[in-house]
């Protein structure tokens, strides 16, 4: 029961960390940049890795180290966001890592779907099967041209430490 009730609050960390990354990546497209949209994108992104953590482990799995490399990505963004405030390289750092860290979630989401959908499921039952592998390609190719893009157009001007736009 406890177990059932954590996962629901995962699987939602993970789908507002999908969703508002999406708003955050599009902003980013504009050379916009919304520190509320932000925010909630870092914070429940983060916390999406670090409850993956929480559930039963048995053994080093993908899911694993996946979460590792979120969070080494999700700490390089919030550097480059809070710390440097976007100065210089540190912008196309943010825009990169803010990218393959929703990608990242973007791909879990994908697994599991392909886990747990039963008709997904039977196209793929060991996630080895064309249908699966051209669905993560396709996410894959569609986030590393998001990420070129967006590194290319956001030029919005340095932040200051609280995540506003200097002036």
């Amino acid at each position: 029961m406890i177990l059932t009730a954590f996962t629901i609050f995962h699987v939602l960390l993970s789908l507002i960390g999908i969703v508002s990354g999406f708003v955050v990546a599009f902003e980013l497209l504009a050379s916009k940049h919304s520190e509320g949209w932000t925010k909630l994108f870092l914070a429940t992104t983060i916390a999406t890795s670090v409850t993956g953590f929480l559930f039963p482990i048995h053994g080093f799995t993908p899911g694993l180290g996946v979460g590792i490399v979120s969070m080494i990505v999700l700490a390089i963004a919030c550097v480059a966001l809070y710390r440097f405030s976007l100065a210089g390289g540190w912008r196309r750092t943010y825009v990169i890592t803010s990218i393959v860290a929703l990608y990242l979630n973007f791909f879990v989401l994908i697994v599991q779907l392909f886990e747990k959908v039963p008709v997904l499921r039977a196209l793929a039952p060991t996630q080895s099967e064309p249908p699966f592998q051209v669905t993560q390609l396709v996410a894959l190719v569609f986030f590393a041209a998001l990420a070129i893009r967006a590194s290319m157009k956001f030029h919005g001007g340095p932040i200051n430490m609280i995540g506003r736009e200097a002036l």
